[in-house]
C-alpha cells in the first residue's frame, strides 16, 4: 500500500494489513519515518518486518525489536569503512564533511568521526550540513572549501548530490571525493553533475550492478536481464530495480527454509539465522550472515572509484569491524 512517506497513513495501512488481511510479514518497506513509525506496532504483534530497504541503523535492533530487519549495510557500517580507507591511505588528510541535516547524514557524520578514532579531531576540519528543501547547498561547499581541507566526504543525495559536485569543480576545489552510496548513480546524479567533474570520485559497494561492463556477462546478471526482459516493463538498468530483485531473492530464501512452517515465528528465526549465504547478485566473497543478536546480513564492501563511464571496484574486499 502507497504511504506518500505520511507516518501516520503508514501506521493506518500497516493495521489494516495486518489486522484485516492477516499478512504473514511486511517487506522491504521504504521510509526511514514511516518505518520507524510502525515498527513497535509490528513487534507488539510479533509481525515480521523484513529487510526494511533503508541503511538506517534502526532496522538492526534485534534487543529492543526483535522482529524488524534491515537488507542493505548499515550507513555507519558504511562510514566507518570509508574512515578505515582514510586512515590507511590518507593518514593525514584534512576532511571537510557535507552532510544532510537528519538520521541519514548524522549517522554517516557520527561514524566518520567514530572510525577515524583518536585522529577525529584533528583530521575533520569542518563539517557543514543542508536541509533536503534548501535549493542549493554552495555556500557550504565554499565554506568547506575555506577550511583548506585536502579531501571531502558527502553524505547527500537528491538534487544535493550533483549540486556539490558541480561547485566543487566550479571552486576549483579538487580535494579526494569519498562519497555515501546514495549519491552514486551514475544515471541520477553522476551524469546530470557532469561526469568530467565526477571522475575519481570514491564509494563503496556490496553488490552487482548491471550497469557495469564486468558484470556484464555474469549468469546472475544475465538472468536478471532475461526477468526483466519478461516481466518488468520499466528500465532494468535502474539500481532501484535491480535491488528489489535482489532483495526479492533474499526474501525467497525465506520460506523456502522454513518448509512447512510458515508462522511468523519460524519466518524470524530463519530469517535471523542466515550462515555465509552467497546470493547471486551480491558481490562476489560478499555472504549474508544474520544470528538473534546480528541483524546486520551485510557488513563486507568493495571499494569504487568512478572512471568517467563507470565505477571501478579495486582492491580487496573489506570487513567493517
Amino acid at each position: 500500500m502507497e504511504d506518500g512517506y505520511n507516518p501516520a497513513k503508514a501506521v493506518e495501512h500497516t493495521r489494516r494489513m495486518i489486522e484485516q488481511d492477516d499478512v504473514l510479514l511486511l517487506f522491504s518497506s521504504v521510509g526511514t519515518a514511516t518505518n520507524v513509525a510502525v515498527r513497535k506496532y509490528t513487534n507488539g504483534r510479533k509481525v515480521p518486518q523484513l529487510f526494511v530497504a533503508g541503511g538506517d541503523s534502526a532496522w538492526a535492533e534485534p534487543r529492543n525489536y526483535p522482529w524488524t530487519m534491515g537488507w542493505m549495510p548499515t550507513f555507519r557500517a558504511e562510514a566507518r569503512l570509508y574512515a578505515k580507507h582514510i586512515l590507511k591511505h590518507r593518514p593525514d588528510a584534512r576532511i571537510a564533511v557535507l552532510y544532510a541535516n537528519d538520521d541519514y547524514g548524522k549517522d554517516y557524520l557520527q561514524d566518520l568521526r567514530d572510525g577515524s578514532g583518536s585522529k577525529a579531531e584533528s583530521m575533520i576540519v569542518g563539517a557543514e550540513s543542508f536541509a533536503w528543501s534548501d535549493t542549493t547547498v554552495d555556500s557550504q561547499i565554499i565554506s568547506l572549501k575555506a577550511t583548506g581541507a585536502d579531501t571531502l566526504f558527502t553524505a547527500t543525495g537528491g538534487r544535493q548530490a550533483p549540486q556539490a559536485i558541480k561547485k566543487v569543480w566550479e571552486l576549483g576545489w579538487r580535494p579526494a571525493h569519498y562519497t555515501a552510496l546514495p549519491s552514486v548513480s551514475v544515471r541520477g546524479i553522476l551524469a546530470p553533475a557532469g561526469v568530467e567533474k565526477a571522475t575519481g570520485m570514491i564509494s563503496a559497494y556490496y553488490a552487482k550492478d548491471p550497469t557495469f561492463p564486468s558484470f556484464r556477462n555474469d549468469p546472475a546478471i544475465k538472468e536478471y536481464f532475461a526477468w526483466a526482459r519478461k516481466y518488468y516493463p520499466g528500465d532494468a538498468e535502474d539500481g532501484i530495480a535491480t535491488y528489489g530483485y535482489q532483495v526479492a531473492q533474499v526474501l525467497e530464501h525465506v520460506p523456502q527454509r522454513c518448509g512447512d512452517n510458515l508462522s511468523r515465528e519460524n519466518v524470524m528465526k530463519v530469517a535471523a539465522s542466515m550462515k555465509d549465504i552467497e546470493f547471486p547478485l551480491l558481490y562476489p566473497g560478499v555472504k549474508a550472515n544474520t544470528s538473534a543478536t546480528d541483524y546486520n546480513p551485510i557488513n563486507q564492501f568493495v571499494m569504487m572509484r568512478f572512471d568517467g563511464r563507470d565505477r571501478q571496484p579495486f582492491g580487496n574486499l573489506l570487513t567493517e569491524d
